[in-house]
Order: structure tokens, then sequence, then C-alpha cells
């Protein structure tokens, strides 16, 4: 079990990790060759020069300014010195609302560190229960509810306080979801103009055995919103087109490859071998061969997008509409188009560069079978990761790794090794097993068939935050109080092992406290430092740059990756609300994490980030949830520790606690969530009107034209310059054309019409 000189050797080896990767990342910042690795944010905004383009040789790789080694920390000065607004206008409201949640964490944890160690410390230290007792324990159980004596007047300390951090957490959360909330309508009334402000996507089109997709959706919206339809894009299956068209990228990048190479030396010609990654086949000159292969590739691209716009299965029953005001689209989106609540279904259609293309495809009857199939998955994964959390949980017990391996005894033994073992191994092991993790969570959302960034995002943040909180959490919890209370479970009657099971639950701190310094301290050291993508642009750069151009496709800026950081930052709120009461030596190792990544992140989103979406902090509400659960959960952990305490007369009290945290969960929800979920139809008004005031003659359908063509038929595709079917609406009154007979005149539905509702009926309601 560690004890404080475990977590001290910890602390100072995370400790010098994260120095170290400071120092690396202040040397390595400021060399010319790395500029746009560290700084790709501002290349991409065009307002930041290439310091290889000027200048002496030598100068140009390496700084040989000397005194601009001696300022190797002004980063951090110059991540705090921009104004949120002016954060807010260069890097977007998601990335801005994104880091107040480590705000929002200093200001939950600063104070409770504070109060807990006034009042807290003293009132467990001061307390002989464990030196008393059987049980295994450390000098650090010493400052946890473990050392209060069963029945102990002492335990309304922890009650009373129990209700200030509940309260104290509420308030903060309150102001904050008000904060934000208010920030997002700021943001959505002042932001530029966006073709997603105008646009839905309305899907589950019913099949017309007289009209084309295009032709239904066109005559359905001039009949039913004959003054604010404007345009539409029909949806298109061209995921084998974008295949193809993905792997004619990958042989011109190899084609630039190695006609580089031929031009700095002329002397001999590349060969290449057919074969598996190269390695046997015919050898072939590598030019020639990547040339018929782009060759055969082009036209191939050419056959396939012409079938793609051509052939009834691949246009799908959906489309983007877009609409002549955002009150218009806001009225569409946001109520229900047909009687039949199961076809027309709309919603707001994501930004473009949002749109994740590859779903659109899944037919929309699929979906609700796609996501069991994906949860029963995620069950069985996160049932099954039990077995790492339980090899990691033995690593941190001495006494099971001398049994296991016994020949390693004389080396555990050894102060500094075991110290190592207990204080940092642990973590850094438990860090390497969730590696994989978040892609993997990914793979299933995307299997589910979410259609937006945003929304795969926010899914896949859902189930990690799950998975971490069964497993990190309650699964560390459960095996490694089995491994450190083996012998006590065996050896007592069933009816004392809650009690043991209520004792040891606080020892667990010091499993998790070596996780936070390894995942919170070094962990967020080493993503400053951005390794992978120093080595991979340098190698792009080398083999693969012959322009400008190439060089700035070579910068690999990131993104914030919200499905992995923000679950992440969920579970050190848990283990702060859990601890906050039952073991308080936790909070400081905390605090350090969000002050610490906060610095980084604001570094990070400042000079390196470059977001593929915006979505106006939308993610908020969940942000807010996971938190409240989070605060359940720690008052339902509290009763049940001090029900295993014997505080019969404080424990009832406890109960209060949840049901008010969850009213005031639902209060936030009903007050500020609709801010996120819905559009103010007043707020879209006065948008428009504004800029009808500004700009009168606006070609709005210009504008909105292409912004939902896929991206394999853009005309900067040379071998994709195919018309879409794309329709536009008419301006005034207008006859609504139709290619079938009448209702009078065909008093029978059409054969592929639902039994509850035509979708003549659906199509023609409204034409006289």
């Amino acid at each position: 079990m560690a004890t404080i000189v475990d977590i001290g050797v910890g602390a100072a080896i995370n400790i010098l990790s994260a120095f170290a990767f400071f120092l690396v990342f202040a040397l390595l910042r400021i060399q010319p060759v790395n500029d746009r690795v560290y700084f790709p944010k501002w290349y991409i905004k065009g307002l930041r020069g290439s310091p290889l383009s000027s200048g002496a040789i030598v100068g140009r790789i390496i700084n040989l300014d000397f005194r601009s080694y001696l300022k190797f920390l002004n980063w951090m000065v110059a991540a705090l010195q921009m104004p949120e607004p002016e954060l807010i206008d260069h890097a977007g409201l998601d990335s801005a609302v994104y880091l107040r949640i480590y705000l929002l964490g200093l200001k939950i944890f600063v104070p409770i560190a504070c109060l807990a160690f006034t009042i807290m410390v003293p009132v467990n230290w001061t307390n002989g229960t464990l030196e008393r007792s059987s049980l295994n324990y450390s000098n650090i159980d010493k400052l946890s509810i473990s050392n209060i004596p069963i029945g102990s007047r002492r335990f309304w300390t922890h009650l009373v306080m129990a209700y200030v951090f509940t309260f104290w957490t509420c308030y903060v959360l309150k102001k904050e979801y008000e904060t934000v909330a208010t920030m997002r309508l700021h943001f959505l009334a002042s932001e530029n103009r966006r073709p997603d402000q105008f646009t839905v996507i309305v899907r589950n089109v019913p099949p017309d055995p007289d009209e084309s997709v295009s032709e239904l959706v066109e005559h359905f919206f001039l009949v039913n919103h004959p003054e604010h339809y404007l345009t539409h894009q029909i949806v298109y299956d061209a995921n084998k087109l974008s295949k193809l068209v993905e792997e004619k990228k990958k042989m011109q990048n190899w084609l630039d490859f190695y006609q580089l190479k031929y031009s700095r030396n002329q002397s001999k010609r590349a060969t290449m071998k057919t074969g598996f990654l190269g390695l046997w086949g015919d050898e072939v000159d590598a030019i020639n061969y990547y040339s018929s292969k782009i060759e055969i590739l082009s036209k191939e691209i050419s056959l396939e997008a012409d079938k793609t716009v051509n052939h009834p299965k691949s246009i799908m029953p959906a489309a983007f509409v877009s609409f002549k005001s955002r009150w218009g689209a806001a009225v569409c989106a946001q109520t229900q188009q047909s009687r039949n609540p199961t076809i027309w279904l709309t919603e707001w259609a994501p930004e473009p560069r949002d749109v994740y293309w590859d779903n659109l495809a899944i037919p929309f009857v699929s979906l609700a079978i796609r996501r069991l199939i994906a949860g029963v998955a995620f069950f069985f994964l996160t049932f099954f990761f039990m077995i790492p959390i339980a090899l990691v949980q033995s690593l941190a017990n001495l006494e099971s790794i001398e049994k296991t391996a016994p020949f390693l005894k004389p080396i555990i033994e050894l102060d500094f090794i075991k110290s190592v073992i207990q204080g940092f191994l642990p973590g850094i092991a438990l860090k390497i097993f969730l590696i994989f993790l978040p892609s993997i969570l990914m793979l299933m959302s995307k299997f589910e068939g979410f259609i937006s960034r945003s929304s795969l995002e926010r899914r896949s943040a859902n189930k990690y935050y799950i998975f971490l909180f069964v497993n990190v959490f309650l699964g560390s919890i459960i095996t490694g109080t089995a491994f450190q209370q083996l012998n006590n479970f065996l050896h007592q009657s069933a009816n004392d092992i809650p009690k043991t099971i209520g004792v040891s639950i606080p020892m667990k701190a010091t499993f998790f406290i070596t996780f936070i310094m390894v995942d919170g301290w070094a962990g967020i050291a080493a993503e400053i430092l951005r390794l992978r993508p120093l080595i991979i642009y340098h190698l792009r750069n080398f083999f693969l740059v012959k322009t400008e151009k190439d060089r700035e496709e070579a910068m690999d800026p990131g993104t914030l990756e919200f499905n992995v950081g923000e679950p992440r930052i969920q579970l050190y709120f848990l283990l702060g609300l859990v601890y906050a009461v039952v073991t308080p030596l936790l909070l400081p190792f905390i605090v350090v994490f969000f002050a610490l990544a906060y610095v980084v992140y604001r570094h990070q989103i400042i000079n390196v980030y470059n977001q593929e979406y915006e979505s106006a902090a939308a993610f908020w509400p969940d942000v807010h949830g996971r938190i409240i659960v989070a605060l359940v959960v720690s008052q339902l952990l509290l009763m049940g520790l001090l029900s295993t305490k014997e505080a019969a007369q404080s424990t009832p009290l406890l109960i209060t606690l949840p049901i008010l945290t969850i009213w005031f969960h639902l209060f936030c929800k009903d007050r500020y969530e609709p801010a996120f979920v819905r559009y103010p139809l007043q707020e879209a008004m006065m948008k428009d009107t504004l800029e009808r005031a500004r700009e009168p003659n606006l070609n709005l359908k210009g504008f909105l034209q292409n912004a939902y063509v896929h991206p394999v038929f853009k005309h900067d595709e040379d071998d994709v310059e195919i018309e879409t079917d794309s329709e536009d609406g008419r301006h005034g009154p207008v006859l609504v054309p139709t290619k079938r007979h009448s209702r009078r005149n065909t008093p029978l539905p059409s054969k592929h019409s639902g039994p509850l509702l035509s979708s003549h009926s659906e199509v023609d309601g409204g034409v006289s």
C-alpha cells in the first residue's frame, strides 16, 4: 500500500517529467525549422510568415538569438494574455467554452480544498482508529474518513461539509450555465453568415413511383413552405467514390515522392516491387507504375461519379433544404412536417465542415438496429475491460506481485523500487491500457450513424465517460479493495464485509493520486510537446515537400478532441467531488491538474489547434449533466460509508442531498438548456432584419448553392466535374408543378404509399 514517501517519489518523477517536457518544448518551439509545428493556426489564418524564407541558411534552421533562450517560459504568460472575446474571434466559441471547463474546476475545487484542509484533515488525523484495527493502511489513510471510529460524533463534520460542498458546487454550476448560455446566444446573434443558419436536413423522404427524390422534395417544400423555400441538395451515397478519390491521393503522394527523388538525382530512376508493402513481387519503374495507376483510377472515378449521380440506389431519401431566411429555417427545423411523424423528419443541418458524409449513406430505418448493436458491444467491452483493470490493481499491491513472481522479492523490497512500483507504476499502466480506447469508441459511434462530427464526438465522449466511471472508478475501487483486504474477506463473517468495504474505499485515493500525476501532470505536459506531429512533419517535409503549399499541407494542427479530453476532465470532477469529504489529500493534485491543463490548452488553442467545426458550445448541457452525476455519486458514496460507520443519526440527513441536487439539475435543464437545443424565432427574425437592411441585394442563393454538395463533387476536383441534382426555389407566387395526375382523377393512392397516410396526401396537401 502506497505511503507518503511512495507518493512523494511518484510526484517527483512526474514533476521532473513535466518539467523536462516543458523545457524541450521551450527549446523546440523557438527553432525556425519547427515554426509550422508549434504555430500552425497562425499559418492557416495567413497571419504568420515562414522564417525559412529569409536570412542566413543557419539562421533559418536554428535560432541564433541567445536572448530568446532566457525567456523559455514566456509562452505561459503569452497564453494567458489574450482576452476571452479576442479568443472567441480567434478560435471560436467551442474552444473558448472548452477552456471554461478547466476554470470551472478551479472555481469549484480551490475553495473546497481550502475548507477541507482547514476543517476535514484535522478532524480525520486526530484519531487512532486505523492503528487499533487489523486493516492494512498507510499514513495517507490516517488523513481520510477511515480513521474516524465507528459511531463517532465527528461524522457530523463530514455531513455538514457535504452540504457546504454541494451548495457551493451547484452555485458555481448555475452561474457558469447562465454565462455559457448567454455567450452562446450572443455568439449566434453576432457571428457571420453561415450556410447552416439557413439550412435543414430532411430525412426519411417517403418513396413515390411518379417523382424522383429531388422532385418530391422540391414539391413538398414549395407547397408547405411557399414563402421561404429557396433550394435543396440531394444526398448521395458517394462512399465508394470517396474511397477511389482517397486512393488516388495516396498514389499521387507516392508519385510526387519518386519524382522529387528523381529530380534530386537524375542518374538513376527509382524502382519498386509491386507485392505486399513493396517486399516482393515484380520490380518496376516507380514513376511509370504510379502514373499508370493514377490514370486508371481517374477513369474509374469518372465512371463511379456518373453512376453515383444517376443510379437510383445511390440517391438517398434525404436532402439539405435551404431557405430564404433564418426564420424560415428555424420554423422548419423545429416543427413536425407531416401528420405521420415517421416521415419528412427535419433537423438543423450541421455546418458543411461538420457533416460526416459517410454516415449520410446509411438508411434511416437501420439506425435503431445499429444503435442497439453498438450498445450491446459497448456493454461487453466495458465488462471485459475489468480484467486489465484488475491487473493494474495487482501492481498496486506488493504482496500480489511477490506471490506471482517470488524471484522478484529481493528487488521489490528495495525502498526506491518499492516507491516507484506503488507511487508511479499503477498510474502509467492504466494510462497505457486506455490509449486505444477512444478510437474504438469513436468507431462504435460512427457505426451508430450520426451525421455530424460534433454529434459523433459528443456520443463517443458519453461512452468514454461511462467506461471511465465503471472501470477506472468503480472497477479500481472494487478490485483494489479485494486485493488489499483479501485476508479479511476470507476470515470474517458475511455481515462484516460491507464494513470492510466502507473502510477500504477511501484507501484507494492513493491509487487515484498516482493516476492523476501520470495522466494529469506528465500527460498534459507531454501534450504541448507534440512529438508525433513534429516527427511526421519533418518526414513529410524531407520526402514530399516541393512548394510552400506542400509545406502547409504537411502541417497537422490537430483539434481539441472533445471525445477524449472532456471525459477525462469529468473523471477528475468525479474523483474530486467523491474524495473531497472522504480523503481531502487528493484535492491539491486535482487543482494542479486543472491549473496546468488550462495554461497548456489555452496555448494550444491559440497557436496550434484548428477546429473542424463550430457548434457554438452545444456540448455544455453534457458537461453540466456529468458533473451533476458526479455530485450525486459522491453523496450516495458518503451515505454508504456513514451507514457502515454506524452513524445512524447523520446518515438519514444525507438523503436530502441527492434529491436537492436532482431538483437543481431539472431547474437548470428547464431554464438554460433550451438555448442549446432550439433557436429562438425572435433571434432569427432580428438577424434576418439586420441583414436585409445591411445587404438588400444579397445573392443568398449563390451563397448556398454548393454549400452542401458532397466534397467529392466539388469543382476543385479535376476528375469529378459532374452537375449534381440541386433545384432552385422560385421567387414570388408559383404554381407547383407535378408529374402525377390530380387527386380528383386518381382516387386510389400510390402502391408505394403507407396504409396510414399516402405519400400523395403528404405532398399534395394544399394543392387545389
